[in-house]
């Protein structure tokens, strides 16, 4: 990282965590403000247009989740959740409030700054949303890939991807459905984005969590169910956003106990 990240924010009632966090994110090269509730926290990520927050599930006064909610109303900062809890349920609501990443407390100062590095690689604005510009850094990451061209009618693009009618956009973070934007997640993205580029082939659920950790999951880390239950929460949230048929899905099928694969080509994209 470097001297230029922009403004972070920390909000974590517990002072002996908020001055940890607040170390390793201004060693890491932020400008870094802390709150030790909710309600503050918020209007500090507000006032001082924050790059990247800290979140503690467990506030004194409202849960991260509902901070979370207020936060993207108005923000797009990458948002790191923090608790003791790893319960499924409090993943799937941390997730589907806009939540980039989960962290169990007690964590490894380091593995909280390898995190945030690679989340920040990723473009910053949300896939689906052209207008949010992405800052300088975005450019870094996995370069274009090969268009598939099953769909006719979609011009050969460098990173366009195409199946059954879905165009997915490597070079503008866009997803579009039968000519119709699609928003998801950065998480969502990057899930799609690699089984289009597995062709059909089976990704497994180590492969997505790579997909969305970034650099900081290697081939040799180790995979927690924690890790493999946000894949889950991920994929579920993309089948609802697609509006796939269960029965019979157009892009996303499950292969028991393994992982995921992309469904066969169809004779026609709106079959």
């Amino acid at each position: 990282m470097d001297d230029e990240l922009g403004v972070a924010v920390v909000i974590e009632d517990d002072a002996d965590v908020r001055n940890l966090l607040e170390g390793v994110l201004s060693q890491a090269g932020f400008e870094v403000h802390t709150a030790n509730d909710g309600r503050a926290g918020v209007e500090v990520v507000r006032s001082k247009q924050a790059s990247v927050v800290t979140l503690d599930i467990g506030l004194p006064d409202i849960d991260g989740f509902e901070v979370l909610r207020r936060i993207r109303h108005f923000s797009n900062a990458y948002v790191v959740m923090l608790t003791g809890r790893t319960e499924e349920p409090d993943l799937l609501s941390a997730l589907n409030a806009g939540a980039d990443d989960y962290i169990a407390k007690p964590f490894r100062p380091r593995e909280l700054r390898a995190r945030v590095s690679a989340m920040m690689r990723r473009p910053r604005h949300e896939a689906g949303d052209p207008g949010m510009a992405a800052a300088a850094w975005s450019s870094a990451g996995s370069g274009p890939v090969p268009p598939r061209n099953d769909d006719a009618g979609h011009p050969h693009e460098p990173g366009v991807l195409q199946h059954n009618g879905l165009v997915l956009n490597h070079r503008t973070r866009t997803v579009e459905v039968d000519g119709e934007p699609l928003a998801l997640t950065r998480s969502e993205f990057d899930l799609l984005h690699v089984l289009l580029k597995g062709g059909g082939a089976v990704c497994t659920r180590p492969d997505l969590v790579r997909a969305v950790r970034g650099d900081f999951y290697g081939q040799d880390t180790y995979i927690s169910e924690a890790d493999e239950r946000a894949v889950e929460v991920h994929v579920g949230n993309l089948r609802r956003k697609l509006k796939e048929d269960q029965l019979s899905p157009r892009w996303l099928q499950t292969v028991r106990g393994v992982g995921y694969r992309l469904a066969p080509a169809r004779r026609s994209a709106g079959a």
